[in-house]
């Protein structure tokens, strides 16, 4: 009998989170993908407008101010906030009314306690990538969406290679038994 993948996490002596820490170290997980994949289990990632809006209404003001606290936990991190329309409109003016609604959301973080140097409204989807494609007026497409996009370059909280080989050194060491102590 097969089971689904994951279902059985070996926990053995090694440790799941000690595993962890070994595949970011070694590069085999990148921190970046990792933090972008625990801010989507954690916090809404998306806010939707009303047609031809960039206004935030009630929900949407509740989901950015969950990001925001999630955000100011990670002041190494930076955010991307993406625009999006429906297919409603030129595309000329679907793409502005996209980095409208980016930039409404990445005005409202920042009133909101994250620092203007980490997160941007840097592109408009405009009407390139509906979640539902129709010619029809579509709730869902217009939306804003807030993802990862790496780190604050020279933040004193990213650990250097270097720094980092010291501290998984003295880990290890920690962890290994002296024979002159019975």
């Amino acid at each position: 009998m097969t089971s689904e993948v994951g279902s059985n996490v070996d926990e053995g002596a090694f440790g799941n989170p000690t595993a962890h820490n070994l595949l970011i170290m070694t590069g085999q997980l990148d921190y970046a993908v990792d933090l972008a994949e625990r801010f989507e289990r954690e916090v809404p990632s998306t806010v939707n407008f009303a047609f031809d809006s960039a206004q935030l209404d009630g929900e949407a003001q509740v989901t950015l101010r969950r990001q925001a606290a999630w955000i100011r936990q990670f002041p190494e991190v930076r955010f991307r906030v993406f625009g999006n329309t429906d297919l409603v409109g030129s595309e000329a003016y679907n793409r502005g009314l996209g980095l409208r609604r980016a930039r409404a959301v990445v005005a409202f973080l920042i009133r909101n306690g994250v620092s203007r140097s980490r997160v941007e409204a840097v592109a408009s989807n405009g009407e390139t990538q509906p979640l539902i494609p129709t010619q029809n007026r579509e709730r869902q497409n217009r939306r804003a969406v807030t993802q990862v996009s790496g780190f604050v370059q020279d933040h004193p909280l990213i650990l250097n290679g270097e720094y980092a080989l010291i501290v998984h050194r003295e880990y290890v060491q920690s962890a290994t038994r002296d024979p002159a102590i019975p």
